[in-house]
């Protein structure tokens, strides 16, 4: 059990981050994990797997791999704290690369030690290149983030816009929960390992122990393929964060095509046909337009003309506009 203990400074200072980078880091978790049987992120699997095999060396792979394990301690330089609510992949990359390589060379010492994370075959190699990676100047960070950026652009770029809009959604909705009953309804569904009571956030993990969050304040990352887990980081420079799987993840991938889709274009045409099945999730503009190959002017007419319709309903996000399907959207598409 994991022990995130506030003082009312911290309470003032909770805030929420979305990150690609936490995004890509955690998704070579679940590359590892759902190779057998169901597993909620096998169909990304599936297309990610194949893309890497055209576009990343295997020797990439290797490392990537060795320094996420799919169980047990993931180094912190891999996943630092979202200094705002928004961070661009090659913003949260150069954080990376801008680690201490006396850090790095530390965390990853201990990585190879890791009784958890290096369970299963191939411990001896894995450890062998950890021990490379130390012996470097650098601490390997050149390597290592040459490898992400790699994986990133092949594996979850592609399919970033769709994640976005579930991790905005779970972001709007812990807003309207704060709105209504505070701190204490906005933590109260976080995850089923998460509890909150008397100024202490508790996490279940299969080791003890305690931070003071010490006026550092908390930022709360939705992060789909951290799912089933909860990933806590708390040494510092970080801001103390806590990672976890948000509502809808189990959409994400489901979204396909039906016979009462492909009949309704016939009668909206293909174009909004497709937009209205997209926007199971709530989406801005240039999010459904990066998802259906289309410019942001020609989607934005179709939006206001399923909206128009009562197709699509639109709520304000910042900046932005986000569109979802309405109750007869849903409708409509089903055929019903």
């Amino acid at each position: 059990m994991i022990h995130l203990h506030f003082t009312a400074a911290d309470l003032g200072r909770v805030r929420f981050a979305s990150s690609p980078l936490w995004e890509c880091v955690a998704s070579l978790r679940a590359l590892q994990t759902a190779r057998d049987g169901w597993h909620l992120h096998r169909a990304w699997c599936e297309r990610a797997r194949a893309r890497l095999g055209e576009r990343l060396p295997a020797d990439a792979v290797e490392l990537l791999t060795a320094l996420v394990r799919p169980a047990g301690y993931i180094p912190d330089f891999l996943v630092p704290s979202p200094p705002r609510r928004t961070v661009p992949f090659e913003d949260a990359l150069a954080q990376v690369a801008a680690s201490d390589p006396e850090v790095v060379a530390r965390e990853l010492a201990h990585l190879a030690r890791h009784r958890a994370a290096q369970r299963g075959e191939g411990r001896e190699r894995r450890r062998a290149l950890l021990q490379s990676l130390v012996d470097r100047p650098d601490a390997g960070i050149g390597p290592v983030t040459d490898a992400l950026a790699a994986y990133y652009r092949a594996a979850v770029a592609p399919e970033w816009a769709r994640i976005e809009a579930v991790l905005h959604d779970d972001v709007a909705h812990r807003l309207q929960a704060l709105a209504d009953g505070g701190v204490q309804r906005m933590m109260r569904d976080l995850h089923p390992s998460v509890g909150f009571a008397d100024g202490t956030i508790r996490v279940v993990k299969d080791y003890e122990g305690h931070a003071d969050l010490g006026g550092r304040g908390l930022v709360l990352v939705p992060c789909a393929f951290a799912w089933p887990d909860v990933i806590v980081l708390t040494a510092r420079p970080n801001v103390p964060t806590v990672s976890y799987a948000p509502r809808g993840v189990g959409r994400l991938w489901t979204s396909r095509p039906t016979p009462a889709a492909a009949a309704l274009a016939e009668v909206l045409g293909r174009t909004r046909a497709a937009l209205l099945a997209q926007l199971d999730l709530p989406m801005s503009t240039t999010q459904a337009a990066a998802q259906l190959a289309l410019s942001a002017p020609s989607v934005n007419a179709h939006l206001q003309a399923l909206r128009a319709a009562g197709l699509l309903t639109a709520r304000r996000d910042g900046r932005r506009v986000l569109y979802s399907r309405t109750e007869l959207g849903d409708r409509l598409l089903a055929g019903r």
